[in-house]
Order: structure tokens, then sequence, then C-alpha cells
């Protein structure tokens, strides 16, 4: 074993270090839950953010991430741009990387590492995973139909499962 690889098994099972921590255990359970994210993902998001409720509703934290298109507006024309990339872009990148991995796959489709992570959490969490990881891939799925290019598709499903991630950990998860 090489020493690149020999560091990054370290750097790995440090992060599982730390997300077994009690601060953050159960809140990196609960994110795992979601399709994509794993242990980095889920403390990336926990200890860039911080406290999720500063940020009023999903959309607002996804603007925070610079998951959000630009604007370009004068009296009544409004051009869309493309994402803002503001703020946190460690999160916003890992997030984009998660979604590529959301994108592959049936809708409705648990594989066995999934039906794992998911293990052990309360039913409406694991419920309001399940409802966002079919949401998602539809989304990617219906985009793609009408043309949208595959970049976009995967933004605009890192962007929803940025709300997603705001909703868990706020305990956001009505299933309205």
């Amino acid at each position: 074993m090489n020493t690149r690889q020999t560091g990054l098994k370290a750097l790995i099972r440090g992060i599982e270090e730390l997300a077994s921590e009690t601060e953050y255990v159960e809140k990196v359970k609960k994110l795992v839950c979601f399709l994509g994210v794993k242990t980095h993902t889920a403390l990336s998001c926990l200890v860039e953010t911080g406290d999720f409720r500063r940020f009023a509703k999903g959309n607002i934290y996804s603007a925070y991430l610079g998951l959000v298109p630009g604007e370009d507006s004068s009296s009544d024309k409004i051009n869309r741009l493309s994402i803002t990339k503001a703020w946190n872009s460690h999160v916003r990148k890992l997030l984009i990387e998660d979604s590529k991995g959301i994108c592959k796959g049936a809708v409705g489709h648990k594989s066995k590492d999934l039906k794992a992570r998911q293990g052990g959490n309360p039913p409406e969490v694991v419920a309001y995973a399940d409802k966002a990881n079919e949401r998602l891939r539809r989304k990617y799925y219906r985009m793609i139909r009408k043309g949208k290019k595959k970049n976009v598709a995967v933004t605009a499903v890192a962007r929803e499962l940025a709300c997603f991630i705001w909703g868990m950990m706020t305990d956001n998860i009505s299933m309205g």
C-alpha cells in the first residue's frame, strides 16, 4: 500500500471518528438516509452550517450554499443566469457530487447500502428521506426528458437536496 492510500484511509478514519462524537452521531445518522449522502457530506453540512435554524426556509439555505440561479433583471425583463456560487463552496461541491449519484438509478429503488444506513432511524425520518429520494430522482429524469442539460438537472437536484437537508435538520419533516 502506498503512502497516498495510507493517508486517505487515515483521513476517512478521522472523519468517521469525528462523526461518532455525541454532538454529531444522531444528526449524521439522519442525513445519511438520503441517497448519495454519506458520512463525509453529512458531517461537512453539520460542521460548516452550524445552526440550520438560522435559515428561515430551505431555499434560503440553498442560496447560502450558492445553489440558486443568479438573476439579471431590469424593468419587466428577468434573465436567469447560472448558479450564484456564493458563500459555501465546499458543501455546494459535495452536494453536487452526491446529486450525481442520486441521478443514477431507478425511481423508488433502494440499495442494500441505503437500507443499512437508514436502519435504526425513526420511521418518520426514513419516510421523509424516501420521499425526498424519490422526488429528486423524478425531478432529474423529468428535466432530462424536457431537454435540460445534465449538469443543469444535477444542480437543480442538489439545490432541492439542500432544502430537504434543511428540513431534516430543523425537524420540518411533515409529509404534507
